[in-house]
């Protein structure tokens, strides 16, 4: 039986009712897949294209869209916000791991070791971030992506590394990162119909581009991230979340609405990548990179889970979420 809007099973709608579960969802279901029949993905063509090798392609077409989301009545807003998400989730992080190391040495502590403790804490689920904020944000929230494609990757944790004189920044890959965000904020305020035909983006491309992800992520490899890793995420939620959350409380002073920032309180599916790539530019970090990509990968998934209900059970116990629903789609409507 069909409801009114033709519907014979709302997957779209129930995947919506999970916080951030439009992106959760299809990330655990790539990961099952990605893990148990890799090769059901391996046949080439359109279905290895969208399925397996889509995520970088929809992830900077998300990005872009964004960027035209973002006009200059909101420009100010929006940089406030992202600067204190960088702050909180990348910055700060960084600088408390870093005193960690100098302290415990790149071993770090209780089988975690700095290469990891950067890799996963100083990076965020930007798609995630889209996901919960276009439910739940304000124009300037969901526009603070860029935090997400600022930190996304290895680019802090060299950042950091190389404060002891460890690895490059690559200036270029992080311009690369940042560039599709700049041309869609200059592409939706000179012509805002663009504005109009990309305000559905963010519904299509996350599902898909989240699959793909998953199919990265072995869950073997979570699994033998074990115990650390789950409590690394179960950490790397409260502690950089709740630092997001303070930035918004206290910085951004936006109150009973601050619990969104929690939804910050993740570790991006490409930092699984990071501990390689940082070994590539110092072998000596070698030794660690198995099990830090473990518990890493454990982290992608704990944090995928808890931010986004932390999240949502805050803006629900302050009175906030059914407000900032109503406002969040006034707003893209709006925009539209």
């Amino acid at each position: 039986m069909r409801d009114g809007h033709g519907t014979l099973v709302p997957l779209f709608r129930t995947m919506n009712r999970l916080p951030g579960g439009l992106m959760l969802i299809p990330l655990l279901l790539g990961s099952v897949i990605g893990t148990f029949a890799p090769g059901a993905l391996e046949i080439g063509g359109f279905t290895t294209a969208l399925f397996k090798d889509s995520a970088l392609p929809l992830i900077a077409l998300l990005i872009f869209a964004t960027g035209t989301q973002v006009t200059m009545r909101t420009g100010g807003p929006v940089l406030a916000t992202t600067g204190v998400v960088l702050l909180a989730k990348s910055v700060i992080p960084g600088l408390l791991v870093i005193a960690l190391g100098a302290v415990t040495g790149a071993d770090g502590v209780l089988g975690v070791s700095i290469l990891a403790l950067l890799a996963a804490a100083t990076n965020s689920n930007g798609g995630l971030w889209l996901a919960v904020t276009g439910q739940y944000g304000r124009a300037r929230d969901r526009g603070a992506y860029i935090a997400g494609a600022i930190n996304d990757g290895p680019f802090f944790a060299l950042l950091f590394l190389g404060a002891s004189g460890l690895g490059e920044i690559p200036f270029l890959a992080l311009l690369a990162a940042v560039l599709p965000f700049v041309l869609g904020v200059i592409v939706g305020n000179v012509d805002a119909k663009w504005r109009e035909v990309l305000t559905p983006v963010p519904n299509i491309v996350i599902p898909f581009f989240s699959f793909s992800l998953g199919t990265g992520i072995n869950l073997a490899d979570v699994a033998a991230g074990g115990l650390s890793g789950i409590l690394l995420g179960v950490l790397l939620t409260v502690v950089t979340g709740g630092l997001v959350y303070l930035g918004y409380r206290v910085l951004l002073r936006r109150g009973a609405e601050s619990g969104i920032g929690f939804a910050a309180g993740t570790t991006s599916g490409n930092s699984v990548a990071t501990p390689a790539i940082v070994a590539a530019a110092d072998p000596s970090f070698q030794q660690y990179v198995g099990t830090a990509t473990s518990q890493i990968a454990a982290c992608v998934l704990v944090t995928a889970i808890l931010a986004p209900l932390l999240a949502t059970w805050l803006l629900k116990r302050s009175g906030a979420a059914d407000t900032l629903a109503k406002e969040s789609a006034a707003e893209q409507e709006a925009a539209a």
